[in-house]
């Protein structure tokens, strides 16, 4: 057992993370001397335009070429990568600053500008051969390393446009992403009126967890009232991204929405029907059945929508400082081995992480990787509540994801969703584990239910928003869908997936309206389900031998995108093309459920 760690003098408030390890303010002459630089790397790329196909019958040459091309595009990727980053952490901590939102929009032009010359490489490498590629890696071992990105290259290759289209869709970018802008800086702006307090969406969105009932009420009947009043931008805004996908869609001979998701996953779209299937299938005997629990245990006939995450017992919740939450979580990571712990431990000794939530600052949370050759950052709006000290360590599984995988390189640290949520879903389930052993009797009907609910929230909520999803594109195809129909489809994926035992009150068909994922990342959040039933079988291989299990979940992290899933996982003995893998993590959810009902 890891002894704990202890942080003397450490702060209760949330730190606000600093920024000057990548620049030091907008103004900052390093700036411009970079943009300058990645251009110069650019240029250097582009002597080589046409000289990889040129060398196509030579291996040696082709593959000395290649290795060099791809060399220089990641070097560039790097500097071009850390400019935007910058631009975007900044401006995610105060969209109410027009200066930092008119910054992270400029900047993101100037890199287009800068990066859309090089939309020759991967369209060249793609006119090269099979046989041709590995002839050159074979001649050029130094290049060899690449292969998994080229294979992700390769994949894409049925559905690339030329390069006039590719140079037009890639300087149309920054236009395209206002869109998301206008989502992000409408949320950021809005305030709830919840009883006579005036709460931002992560406020308001806190609050449906406090234990009084007047006052989840109150902050769900202000949140229907403002988004409710901001739905018609919302949905003007959700039209016109998926207009816009579809029109890209069409042209690269995507058959379905999700196709351009499932091959950026590197997953078969069948699989994910299949799992998405399968938990719809399971709804019945996992949150409808939850739900109906819940609700006797809280002594009512049905679930107000607002009574979802609301806390069983009627005292109020174990609250949590930082502190508090930093030696939980750290706790937690060390029992994975000292290695995990010291990686976590590092973005709390460096001001690697902004928890405090403030005005301004968009909701939820993240792990910002930058790039390879700089470490990342977490975001989070910490309250002090039990699902901040989850959230906290989910985000930091991401964080120390991305350290492991850093010596990848960016190009091959980058991970796909398949497998890019196991690290965070994983690190949130150990600091579960340790919350329920070490809580007071007591508490620990309510942290069971906090638990279930949280993994609802994962599988059964996000295969619920991911139907949701390919619903509205699916319509959306036929012409632009209206308020309504919006709310429509909504309310039938949120009631089918809540079950009867959960009241869906008037006002809630607009809440699909802050839902970041749907405007900034299109059927992303089947990820999560997918994540979750992946981390439950990865949890019951650990449970079978600890020690045994650490180095190889080491290796699988450091991976990062180097191997697809099926690969990753071979060495655990799991093998995620049998549809029974998937059942591990849904039994496993409904033997909490087993745990609880004996408690109710």
């Amino acid at each position: 057992m890891n002894a704990p760690f202890k942080t003397p003098a450490e702060p209760a408030e949330a730190p606000v993370w600093d920024l000057t390890d990548l620049y030091a303010s907008r103004e900052d002459p390093r700036i411009e001397a970079d943009l300058e630089r990645a251009r110069t790397l650019v240029g250097e790329l582009n002597a080589l335009q046409g000289r990889l196909v040129e060398a196509r019958a030579d291996a040696a040459t082709l593959g000395e070429r290649l290795q060099r091309a791809v060399n220089l595009y990641e070097q560039a990727s790097d500097l071009l990568g850390a400019l935007g980053a910058y631009a975007f952490l900044a401006a995610s901590t105060d969209r109410n600053d027009a200066g930092a939102q008119g910054f992270e929009a400029t900047v993101r032009e100037k890199i287009t500008a800068i990066a859309t010359p090089t939309v020759w490489v991967t369209l060249e490498i793609n006119q090269l051969e099979e046989g041709e590629i590995e002839a050159a890696l074979t001649a050029r071992p130094a290049a060899a390393r690449w292969r998994p990105w080229l294979r992700r290259v390769r994949a894409m290759k049925p559905h690339e446009l030329s390069h006039e289209l590719e140079t037009f869709l890639a300087e149309r970018g920054p236009i395209s992403a206002q869109w998301p802008r206008l989502f992000d800086e409408t949320l950021a702006a809005m305030r709830v009126r919840a009883g006579k307090d005036e709460l931002t969406l992560a406020e308001a969105l806190n609050r449906l967890s406090d234990p009084r009932a007047a006052r989840r009420k109150a902050a769900a009947e202000g949140l229907n009232e403002a988004l409710g009043a901001r739905v018609q931008t919302m949905a003007l805004v959700l039209n016109t991204v998926a207009a816009d996908k579809a029109l890209e869609d069409k042209w690269r001979g995507f058959k379905r929405p999700a196709d351009s998701r499932h091959l950026a996953n590197e997953v078969d779209g069948d699989a994910v029907d299949a799992m998405a299937e399968a938990v719809a299938a399971a709804y019945p005997r996992l949150s409808h059945r939850y739900y109906a629990l819940k609700a006797r245990a809280m002594g009512k006939p049905k679930l107000d929508q607002w009574d979802r995450n609301a806390p069983i017992e009627t005292s109020a919740p174990r609250g949590y400082d930082w502190a508090q939450g930093r030696e939980l979580v750290l706790e937690s990571f060390g029992d994975l081995g000292g290695e995990f712990a010291d990686r976590a431990r590092g973005f709390f000794e460096r001001p690697w992480i902004d928890g405090r939530a403030r005005p301004g600052k968009q909701s939820g949370a993240y792990a910002h990787p930058v790039t390879s050759d700089r470490h990342p950052y977490v975001f989070l709006n910490w309250m002090g509540e039990r699902r901040d000290v989850l959230t906290l360590a989910h985000e930091l599984g991401h964080g120390v994801h991305q350290t492991l995988a850093a010596g990848q390189g960016s190009l091959l640290a980058d991970t796909p969703l398949t497998l890019a949520e196991t690290a965070s879903i994983f690190a949130e389930g150990l600091t579960f584990d340790r919350l329920l052993k070490t809580a007071p009797r007591a508490e620990q009907r309510g942290l069971l239910a906090g638990r279930i609910e949280d993994g609802l929230n994962t599988v059964i909520r996000q295969i619920a928003f991911h139907r949701f999803e390919t619903r509205f594109h699916d319509e959306r195809a036929a012409g632009e869908l209206p308020v309504g129909r919006i709310g429509e489809i909504w309310m039938e994926e949120m009631g089918g997936s809540l079950g009867p035992a959960v009241t869906l009150n008037p006002g809630y068909e607009h809440w699909w309206s802050y839902v970041s994922h749907f405007v900034h990342s299109p059927f992303y959040v089947y990820a999560y389900a997918f994540g979750d039933l992946l981390v439950a079988a990865l949890m019951e291989t650990r449970a079978k031998d600890p020690a045994g299990f650490t180095p190889l979940y080491r290796e699988l992290l450091a991976g990062g995108g180097s191997k697809g899933y099926v690969e990753a996982l071979a060495p655990f003995g799991l093998n995620p093309r049998d549809p029974a893998f998937w059942t591990i993590g849904t039994k496993r959810l409904e033997g909490l459920i087993d745990r609880f009902e004996a408690l109710v």
